[in-house]
Parts: C-alpha cells; structure tokens; sequence
C-alpha cells in the first residue's frame, strides 16, 4: 500500500470514529447514566487512536503543519 493509500485509509477511519460518536450523542439521554458515560469514553478513545494514526499516516506521505499550539 503506497503512502498515500495509507493516509487516505486513515483518514476514512477517522470520519467514521467521528461519526460513531456523532451517532451516540443524538441518542444518549438528556441525563446520561453510567453505561452511556462507559460508552462515550470508549467511543472517545477510539476517535483520539485514529486521530492519531491518521496523523501518523499524513506524516508519513509528507503532509504535516506546523503546530497551532507552538508560537
């Protein structure tokens, strides 16, 4: 798989983590209980891993930006 193909997947993967999560969140309750807190952080830690992968990936094809955090 070229790099590019690599980053493309990992984006894929990243819009479907979000839309996993956009899901749960027209769903949850006004008041979520402790099942759907369990939940959510499931779903959030699945997000931040492909969040991350996806960036490894870009990295990887040679698309990166520099830092909005760094000055």
């Amino acid at each position: 798989m070229t790099d590019r193909e690599n980053a493309r997947r990992a984006a894929a993967a990243h819009t479907e983590a979000s839309r996993e999560l956009e899901a749960f969140l027209r769903r949850v309750p006004e008041v979520p209980e402790p099942q759907h807190i369990a939940e959510f952080a499931t779903l959030l830690a699945r997000e931040e891993e492909v969040r991350a992968e996806r960036q490894d990936a870009l990295d990887a094809f040679g698309l990166s930006a520099p830092s909005i955090d760094e000055p």
